[in-house]
């Protein structure tokens, strides 16, 4: 586990592909236990130790994790994601060009829960929920291409839906349309940067997370870190 950002109010976590936000069927620790875990050895805390989880990430998905130290935190957290008043960042590195080098794409999702899988339309749908992302090309190697997505709405597989709709599936995603998986078991997606008004303090912040240290990854954003 890496911290990468901590206040009274806030921790944010650079999470690997390996890990999960919240407990699932697996029984594997989720990250929000072990940073409670955490809190309470640095801080030699008595007691229960508070850590709220405001929003997730896929666990195939590397990047940054916002939790809240504090219920007053998190309430606020809760409302600044819902609203959308927590502008987020990811890079994606997939296989195909995109038809331009950049674009908004507007789709409507329905979300398939018995496959746990997305799928994106042109038209509403019965059930759909309207998602939209911008995303503009960064860089590219010699068989991929890096995209940064500006995420404006958060719905299900939602990057992981539109890029391969526009014919870009992410690197390793076999659920849609990856022709193989990566050797981690995870996606080529990543959580790169989160920027807010501290919801305490209301002074502005931005949070980076360091791209996985993989030779893919650092090949492809070398020109850009």
């Amino acid at each position: 586990m890496e911290v990468i950002y901590e206040d009274n109010h806030l921790i944010a976590v650079n999470k690997t592909c390996r890990e999960i936000v919240q407990g699932d069927k697996t029984g594997d620790t989720p990250l929000s236990e072990i940073l409670k875990a955490w809190l309470k050895e640095k801080y030699a805390k008595p007691g229960n130790v508070f850590v709220g989880v405001a929003h997730r990430l896929d666990r195939p998905v590397s990047g940054l994790v916002l939790f809240a130290k504090t219920s007053k935190a998190l309430a606020r957290l809760n409302e600044m994601f819902r609203t959308g008043d927590i502008k987020k960042t990811y890079w994606a590195i997939v296989k195909n060009s995109p038809p331009t080098e950049e674009s908004t794409l507007e789709h409507w999702l329905v979300r398939n829960e018995k496959q746990n899988k997305s799928y994106a339309y042109t038209e509403e749908k019965p059930n759909s929920k309207k998602a939209i992302l911008h995303y503009k090309l960064l860089a590219r190697s010699d068989n991929y291409y890096l995209l940064e997505v500006d995420l404006k709405t958060g719905r299900h597989h939602q990057i992981r839906c539109q890029l391969a709709k526009m014919g870009c599936p992410i690197k390793g995603d076999l659920k849609y349309g990856s022709e193989r998986s990566n050797k981690d078991g995870g996606i080529s997606l990543h959580a790169r940067k989160a920027q807010f008004i501290h919801p305490v303090s209301k002074e502005p912040v931005e949070i980076v997370a360091s791209v996985p240290d993989d030779s893919l990854w650092k090949g492809i954003t070398a020109s850009l870190i």
